[in-house]
């Protein structure tokens, strides 16, 4: 006989009972055999470790929730002239605050009698796909985060500290139309747009080692297609699939995610994406508190395991993150 489940408003049973099209099944007279084999689960590869720094979560792990980074000034480089006064300088930095003000969390209970007639330990399968959707969403939260905070001089269609010419898209009124090779009039060769991006951190400085691109799939797919198809493996001896890693192009370290912003729900315009480039020093993540618990329920029997993340993310210096808007060609 079949373990009596509880109705509605009560905690969901986990291996409902049969069917109205299997009456035997339902009555309990045919047992159910479960599989002890989980069909295999998939999960957006997630690139935040990689592109960012956790320079400051050391400040904020155990006590506060703001962290004060003071920036370094710029002094003034003045002529000089035999008898002439000296101009004084006193030098002021900025201040940027990194907060630590997001946080998510689960919360799932185990029923005693579903966990004893389980052949799954239930809770570990629980555990992990937990900690693998946590990835996803702050993955996703900080990617949407960070549009538009890229320096002037490193988005839109005037690009550019020293030149002001470089073209990289402008969300609505002016994407830039990417395929991977012979581009027709008014489309862009996604080379052409890594080489932009490239080009915008170049003229404001920012070191050629330690640089990375975020892209699409079908951005990536297009690198694939592109002049350097025979070429795309260089640079990664290990792993292409580490954290959605394929390969470096001019000195760039290229990584495809699906959680990049899109369309309207990211903000953008129907059909867009966005597209990211940068060095790690221009972004920095901080997590306060990771907390993963289990505790038994006051209000059933039964096991409750939760988990929360209190983190804070600052796009501290915009000259090292750059932002291409594109959208597929044709």
């Amino acid at each position: 006989m079949t373990f009596p489940i509880a109705g509605s408003g009560t905690t969901p049973p986990l291996f409902p009972v049969g069917s109205t099209a299997n009456a035997l099944g339902a009555n309990g007279f045919i047992p159910e055999i479960w599989s002890g084999k989980l069909i295999e689960k998939f999960y957006a590869s997630t690139v935040l470790g990689a592109i960012s720094n956790t320079d400051y979560e050391g400040e904020i792990k155990n006590q506060g929730d703001k962290v004060r980074i003071r920036t370094k000034p710029t002094i003034t480089i003045s002529d000089y002239r035999a008898d002439g006064l000296l101009s004084l300088q006193r030098p002021e930095g900025n201040v940027i605050d990194l907060l630590i003000d997001k946080g998510k969390y689960f919360n799932t209970i185990l029923d005693d009698v579903m966990d004893v007639q389980s052949d799954l330990n239930l809770l570990n399968m629980w555990s992990d796909d937990a900690g693998e959707q946590m990835k996803i969403t702050i993955d996703t939260n900080v990617l949407a985060g960070i549009l538009g905070g890229a320096a002037a001089t490193n988005k839109g269609a005037t690009a550019g500290a020293i030149t002001g010419n470089i073209n990289l898209g402008v969300t609505a009124t002016g994407p830039l139309s990417v395929v991977a090779r012979s581009p027709d009039t008014g489309e862009v060769e996604i080379l052409d747009a890594l080489l932009r991006l490239g080009q915008a951190l170049d003229e404001n400085n920012i070191p050629e080692t330690g640089r990375w691109v975020v892209l699409p799939t079908w951005a990536a797919t297009l690198i694939k297609k592109s002049e350097l198809r025979e070429a795309y493996l260089s640079g990664d001896g290990t792993s292409m699939l580490r954290n959605g890693r394929i390969g470096m192009v001019d000195r760039f370290t290229l990584y495809t995610s699906n959680l990049l912003p899109h369309g309207t729900a990211g903000g953008l315009a129907a059909g867009e994406y966005a597209m990211f480039a940068g060095h790690a020093h221009g972004l920095t993540f901080a997590s306060q508190m990771t907390k993963m618990e289990t505790l038994r329920s006051e209000s059933t029997f039964g096991t409750i395991m939760r988990g929360l993340q209190v983190f804070g993310y600052k796009v501290v210096d915009g000259t090292a993150l750059a932002q291409a808007i594109i959208t597929p060609g044709s």
